[in-house]
């Protein structure tokens, strides 16, 4: 059975990577606000069983792309039973139609992905009526397109301060708790910091500075797989990282938002891969590089 091997594999690879945020969050300059880093584990493509030896081995934070995925997951029986204090980080692309759907999951901890007044409004009211007015506030980050891509979803640059000030005082429901980014696919980072992470930084700067929040209270959710020790030495609290733990992603057939598709008979067109998928094609060398980085303490 693949349960044994898999379960060693997961926490092996767990561990490797906790002690890769711990010694890249020690090389941050001490200018950087000392928050110690959140690992988000993305489960997307990957059975229960695996999310649950991960969280055995002390994981709890999850992020899921998919809202049909997470929805499936969250309220898997295997998942509620030996997962009692797991957080769910939505960070995939939200469609206004699958709020409600999203809303409704148990034990979501963040949503990192609002791009618009918009979407936070609609959050917002979808919270009151799902959870009741008596409720915590439902944490999320504001997502920001620093690449300009135009395949990447996200607010401009520009509309950050804006978007933040509408969230904090018109949704009452919501806690806003920082930025996020893609950025970049397959960065070279011998060329220098990542602009992208640079953007991010230099957005949370304004944001504080507009809205007089203290820096520490604005969390960046930046970095994936082959470059989150990068992110952690220029400030990133928040990493997502999916393949080097649960291993690569075997997308099925079918659209990439069922999570548990049926066979089909005859191959259909695979989806896009995912950001975490196509930062894989990053070489090895240029990932060992991340290790050796001087960072800049502007």
């Amino acid at each position: 059975m693949w349960k044994v091997a898999m379960s060693e594999e997961v926490g092996k690879a767990i561990q490797s990577v906790l002690e890769r945020v711990n010694q890249a969050a020690a090389r941050r300059p001490k200018t950087l606000p000392a928050v110690p880093p959140r690992l988000v584990a993305v489960s997307k493509t990957k059975p229960p069983e695996m999310i649950v030896e991960a969280y055995r081995q002390g994981q709890r934070n999850f992020g899921e792309n998919y809202v049909n995925e997470l929805v499936d997951k969250a309220s898997d029986p295997l998942i509620l039973e030996s997962c009692p204090e797991i957080k769910w980080h939505f960070i995939g692309h939200l469609q206004k139609n699958n709020v409600n759907k999203l809303l409704g999951v148990p034990n979501l901890f963040l949503v990192e992905t609002i791009d618009s007044a918009k979407l936070a409004e609609r959050v917002n009211s979808s919270w009151q009526r799902v959870r009741g007015a008596g409720s915590q506030r439902l944490k999320v980050m504001v997502q920001i397109n620093t690449s300009g891509e135009q395949s990447k979803h996200g607010l401009l640059p520009e509309d950050t301060v804006n978007t933040v000030k509408h969230i904090m005082s018109q949704c009452s429901a919501l806690h806003f708790s920082g930025l996020m980014t893609i950025g970049h696919y397959g960065y070279d980072l011998t060329l220098g910091p990542n602009p992208d992470f640079q953007m991010l930084l230099s957005r949370r700067q304004e944001v504080c500075d507009s809205l007089k929040l203290p820096l520490e209270e604005v969390e960046l959710s930046m970095g994936m797989s082959t470059d989150f020790e990068h992110a952690i030495e220029v400030g990133a609290t928040n990493v997502r990282v999916g393949s080097i733990i649960f291993g690569n992603r075997d997308y099925p057939n079918s659209a990439a938002n069922t999570p548990n598709p049926s066979p089909v008979p005859s191959p259909a067109p695979s989806p896009a891969p995912s950001p975490e998928k196509t930062s894989k094609t990053v070489s090895v060398e240029a990932a060992k590089k991340m290790k050796h980085l001087t960072v800049s303490e502007h």
